[in-house]
């Protein structure tokens, strides 16, 4: 909700500031729970928190000259959407009216709002990078599994799995069938790896200790060497050991789905994954990251709409890179807060990652040139400049602004559909939630 207030904050501060009559600050939508008058603006809260919008008079203009009074349902609905607005609009409004005032004005009024979510992003997004750290993969072994399990093994999660047989797939089998055995011991268990040890070298090759980069020096190392012996260096306690493992074949993920595998050596150890602390000047690249990929997630929504719908009404499994909703956003919140393995630090940390996060959507989102986003409201300023331009080169009069109550009907099924799928969400998020772990 201090999002939704700061973003409209941002209209409205720029609304004034060009002389704008501002009527309504409202945070939420439906009945009101409470407001208050102060000069000529009410400042509110409503029931549903879903959203907020400030109300600026003259947010559509007079029809054009010439316009067809030809009737018909759709003129007629334009028609209604225009005059209920312009009663808005006193006699002493004057050029207080928004779409009296320069189209730079109007830019400015509309980008300012989702550009207060861009700048929350960005102080969210810094505070946890520098106070906080992210998570950056070491060279320190956090855990030595006992057996090796192939990628997708039923077995997978349940807690003795070394002692359950499977096949080389990872298919529950009956002990004695053709094929099935137990998991082999994982060759990191028979070389004497112990969580915490440090790996400083292979074969002699020192390893790089910056976090990343020398993880990932160990896993090539590893899956180009199945059934070839590779010796570690390791530091245990302050001593130095040399310990030979024979990484083994076994079936990995491809991807991060999860929907392709591939067999390389492994030898069964998994990485410390600390939170490190990153300067100031690491921020622009990780924000650069997090846009392309918040973008991508945009994009596909409408492709994963089909899956949610059988999630929330078929029983169909819950696509976890799918979208969640407020409901889904609060449940995992609760999840990671009651998760007693998590500090207090990493708990907020992560609460702070996720204010940044539904910031930068928000801006992402509200930019995209559709009306009624503010995006909308913005191609629809810049086009007016265009048209003005052109006007004046081939020396005609200024056609006036531009009349978005022609977008009314495109406003209304933007709007359905966004409550459409806000209603799925909601359904979805309660039936069938994503959960932390799968």
């Amino acid at each position: 909700m201090f999002s939704i207030a700061f973003h409209e904050a941002g209209h409205f501060y720029w609304a004034r500031k060009f002389g704008m009559r501002v009527p309504q600050f409202m945070v939420g939508f439906g009945p009101t729970v409470f407001s208050r008058r102060r000069g000529e603006t009410e400042y509110g809260v409503k029931a549903i928190p879903m959203g907020g919008y400030i109300r600026i008079v003259g947010m559509i203009p007079p029809a054009e000259e010439g316009e067809s009074k030809r009737a018909t349902r759709m003129r007629s609905f334009i028609a209604e959407v225009r005059g209920q607005a312009l009663n808005d609009v006193r006699p002493t409004d004057g050029d207080r009216v928004f779409y009296k005032k320069p189209w730079w004005q109007r830019v400015i009024v509309m980008f300012a709002g989702p550009f207060h979510n861009l700048v929350l992003a960005v102080v969210f997004f810094t505070v946890v990078l520098v106070g906080f750290g992210i998570p950056e993969i070491s060279t320190r072994i956090a855990e030595v599994p006992d057996c090796v399990l192939p990628a997708g093994a039923e077995t997978a999660r349940a807690e003795n799995a070394c002692s359950i047989p499977i096949t080389p797939d990872g298919e529950r089998c009956a002990a004695g069938a053709p094929g099935c055995a137990l998991p082999p011991r994982s060759p990191a268990t028979d070389a004497g790896l112990e969580p915490g040890d440090t790996i400083l070298a292979l074969d002699g090759e020192p390893v790089s200790q910056e976090t990343d980069v020398g993880w990932k020096r160990v896993q090539e190392s590893i899956q180009l060497s199945a059934g070839e012996p590779v010796v570690f260096t390791v530091d245990r306690d302050g001593e130095r050991l040399d310990l030979t493992v024979t990484p083994t074949e076994n079936q990995v993920y491809a991807d991060e789905e999860g929907e392709r595998t591939k067999t390389v050596g492994f030898v069964g150890i998994q990485p410390a994954v600390p939170d490190v602390r990153q300067s100031v000047t690491e921020v622009p690249g990780h924000l650069g990251t997090i846009v392309v990929r918040s973008v991508d997630r945009l994009i596909e929504i409408p492709e994963r709409v089909p899956q949610l719908f059988r999630a929330a009404f078929l029983g169909e499994e819950r696509d976890p890179l799918g979208p969640i909703g407020v409901v889904g956003v609060s449940r995992i919140s609760g999840e990671v807060f009651a998760f007693e393995e998590f500090s207090a630090g990493k708990k907020i940390s992560f609460f702070i990652q996720l204010l940044a996060g539904m910031n930068l959507v928000l801006f992402l989102f509200n930019m995209l040139p559709i009306y009624p986003l503010d995006g909308g409201h913005i191609a629809g300023a810049l086009y007016e400049k265009v048209r003005s331009v052109v006007a004046r080169l081939r020396g005609r009069p200024d056609p006036g602004p531009f009349d978005i109550a022609r977008l009314m009907p495109v406003a209304y099924a933007v709007a359905g559909a966004f409550l459409t799928l806000s209603l799925l969400l909601l359904v979805a998020d309660v039936v069938n939630p994503v959960r932390l772990g799968g």
